[in-house]
């Protein structure tokens, strides 16, 4: 028997799975009738792809959910996705998708081709019929100056497209270079999807945090709690590293999962990074989990710089940080240059153990 989205939803809060949320309970309708329209058409040509001479099938609009830190769009997203029973589907996060575009248009540039974005856009309408993109978060020029051709052309070929994010359309690249040039996608947003925002109260992202151990030492002594940590927040999905685009440049975070990052101390902090790098981090995750933080001086002055400065995004950006590290953050940097300004850093790493820091 089929199950629509608010019986799969009701079972999970019987099952202690989810906690029943109005907010949320309030978007299953509206998401059920799109998964509806996609299950009867999924064999139909819409869009540009209808023929000539066949009657075009208009599809509904997408959706565009957005909402605080944590309050279940992911989950909301998730739950539709698995339940729309058509093949061409794909769920993917929106970092990792731009990510194949921008690889798909270099191998156009290496074959000639004067328009790389055509085939890598065809590619996808070939292949997918509903696009679900979570968290989308635009703060590369090189991205905002895609993604408004991109969208069009997947709209246009009647690409049904539900998407994540933690702003609403018109904050999106909101200090961004030459932003004008962005703003006809922002309309093209709020014209083609419909906007919704999530308003639920209670972020249940945080939540699994609140009264978690969140910073472990010795950093040997942790491994096992740090996997019960990602695991739960990530759900047990699979990780891929995530690349982003930096001043032109690539930036791995190696471990990403459902908003959540993981690294270690050396992947992030000996290697030559700096500001940009660690602000394009923060506004990539909403977890980090940074491993094996090592004892600080004089004899890793440069790594401990790169630290203070990643902690400094990750707070500004409210970020909530797990960590396993050599020892109490004040018992860090004892001693040598840079001692007495990691006073600052130190007193940040107590301040994000807080339960109820960031929320």
């Amino acid at each position: 028997m089929r199950q629509t989205l608010t019986d799969l939803y009701e079972a999970r809060v019987t099952a202690g799975q989810l906690h029943a949320d109005p907010a949320q309970h309030a978007l299953l309708g509206p998401l059920e009738e799109l998964r509806l329209w996609l299950e009867e058409n999924a064999n139909r040509r819409v869009g540009l792809f209808a023929g000539l001479f066949a009657r075009p099938i208009q599809p509904p609009k997408g959706v565009y959910l957005w909402g605080g830190v944590g309050r279940g769009k992911s989950m909301l997203m998730d739950l539709f996705t698995a339940a729309t029973d058509i093949a061409q589907k794909r769920r993917v996060h929106f970092h990792a998708f731009m990510q194949d575009i921008h690889r798909g248009m270099h191998a156009a540039r290496q074959q000639g081709v004067e328009d790389p974005l055509g085939p890598v856009a065809d590619a996808v309408i070939r292949d997918v019929r509903l696009l679900a993109l979570d968290e989308m978060q635009i703060t590369d020029i090189t991205d905002a100056m895609i993604v408004g051709r991109l969208f069009e052309k997947l709209l246009a070929a009647g690409v049904v497209i539900v998407t994540t994010s933690n702003r609403p359309p018109q904050d999106l690249y909101k200090t961004g270079l030459n932003r004008q040039l962005f703003l006809p996608f922002i309309a093209m947003l709020q014209d083609r999807l419909r906007v919704v925002e999530l308003e639920s109260p209670t972020d249940y992202r945080q939540h699994r945090l609140q009264g978690a151990q969140v910073y472990f030492h010795p950093a040997r002594t942790a491994t096992a709690e740090i996997a019960a940590l990602w695991t739960d927040l990530t759900g047990g999905a699979p990780d891929t590293p995530l690349d982003l685009q930096v001043n032109g440049r690539r930036l791995t975070l190696p471990r990403f999962a459902n908003g959540i990052g993981r690294a270690t101390f050396w992947d992030l902090c000996a290697k030559p990074l700096g500001p940009g790098d660690f602000l394009a981090i923060a506004a990539a995750v909403r977890v980090l989990i940074l491993e094996d933080i090592p004892q600080l001086s004089a004899a890793n002055y440069n790594e401990a710089k790169r630290f203070v400065t990643l902690i400094d995004a990750l707070y500004e950006a409210r970020v909530r940080l797990v960590a396993s590290a050599a020892d109490v953050p004040e018992r860090l940097y004892l001693e040598g240059s840079g001692s007495f300004e990691f006073e600052r850093t130190a007193s940040r790493l107590r301040e994000m153990q807080a339960a109820d820091w960031a929320s």
